[in-house]
């Protein structure tokens, strides 16, 4: 039976606890395993997958230096996504990434659709991606955290708590201020095309 207030470790906390002990090849586990959901998560941050998949590096490379201190605390997962997020917005405060951003944007080749997608289509879709992004810009950081966390991190209103540090219905208040401002933006972005 387990001990009140005793956290019963899941399967990536143990193989942390194997890579504080000096096992590389859990390391090597715990990378393959998380950085691809990490990445399209950070690329939410950036929308520039080569800056997102740079960023992820270094939030493994802390999590490698943080190793020895390394305590079960709480799921693996709320760990990493707090290192995460909060790498994240130390960098877009440092802007270390947006000459980057800019210079790959200019750089890069532009993908190639399949011949069944129309370019009204794809216009459209890229339009309201870029309005839903700038939406999500535009919002205080505890409620682009949240919402980012819940939406695209795939991770539960308890996790973002701990992650954030906040109460859950705080938790919950952000996501529900979050997403009520995209539906908001979305409702007007319909509107001023009707009128078209």
């Amino acid at each position: 039976m387990e001990a009140k207030g005793e956290i019963t470790p899941d399967p990536d906390a143990e193989l942390m606890l194997r890579v504080r002990d000096g096992d590389q090849r859990c390391f090597q586990d715990l990378f393959v395993r998380h950085s691809p959901a990490l990445v399209g998560f950070v690329d939410r941050f950036f929308r520039n997958r080569a800056v997102a998949e740079e960023v992820v590096q270094e939030v493994f490379l802390k999590v490698y230096r943080a190793r020895k201190s390394y305590q079960i605390r709480s799921k693996f997962t709320t760990w990493l996504y707090t290192i995460a997020t909060r790498t994240c917005y130390n960098e877009l405060r440092r802007g270390v990434h947006r000459a980057k951003f800019q210079a790959l944007e200019e750089s890069s080749p532009k993908q190639v659709r399949p011949v069944e997608s129309s370019a009204q289509q794809d216009l459209e879709a890229r339009r309201l991606a870029e309005l839903v992004d700038r939406t999500l810009q535009s919002l205080p950081e505890n409620q682009r955290s949240a919402f980012m966390l819940v939406r695209f991190g795939g991770r539960s209103y308890a996790e973002v708590a701990e992650i954030l540090d906040l109460g859950l219905s705080a938790v919950k208040s952000l996501v529900f201020r979050a997403t009520d401002a995209v539906r908001k933006a979305l409702e007007a972005n319909d509107e001023v095309e009707k009128e078209k």
